[in-house]
């Protein structure tokens, strides 16, 4: 399981012209998943995510969380983080799990994540065409990979 985080100012979704997911200071999580991945790979992440100190204490050193932050989660399923770009000009997708694998991951991944950080997680559409907006606060943009642990 693949997270692209950015620190935001706000950041929303917008899918067929209508807003359905918006926060203020907090999170966006890109997330994708894989065909081997698992709650457990989920647990790891969320726990990861929520604790990890991306925001700016009282002296601008990037020495609090999320939760210390007051700040909320938006994330978007995208399978795109799983390209392979080996060969040629046009990526593969052939490492991104299958919807009928990735939605249930995704959802269970929205669900942790509230548990790991009691803090307001909303959502895009999965496999919807979506317009993500952002103001990316920094910029701070993280890679986490549950399989690296890196």
């Amino acid at each position: 399981m693949r997270a692209l985080l950015q620190r935001v100012s706000e950041a929303s979704v917008v899918v067929d012209g209508t807003e359905i997911g918006a926060i203020e200071k907090g999170l966006l999580v890109l997330l994708g998943v894989e065909p081997a991945d698992t709650e457990e790979d989920a647990d790891w992440l969320c726990g990861k995510i929520a604790r990890m100190r991306l925001f700016p204490d009282s002296e601008g050193v990037m020495n609090r969380n999320v939760m210390e932050a007051g700040g909320q989660f938006l994330v978007i399923s995208q399978f795109t983080l799983h390209a392979s770009t080996k060969k040629g000009n046009r990526p593969s997708y052939m490492k991104a799990a299958r919807p009928s694998h990735a939605e249930p991951m995704y959802e269970y991944f929205m669900e942790q994540l509230w548990h790991e950080s009691n803090l307001p997680v909303k959502g895009g559409k999965f496999g919807a065409d979506m317009k993500v907006n952002l103001i990316n606060d920094g910029p701070v943009t993280i890679w986490i990979d549950s399989k690296n642990k890196e």
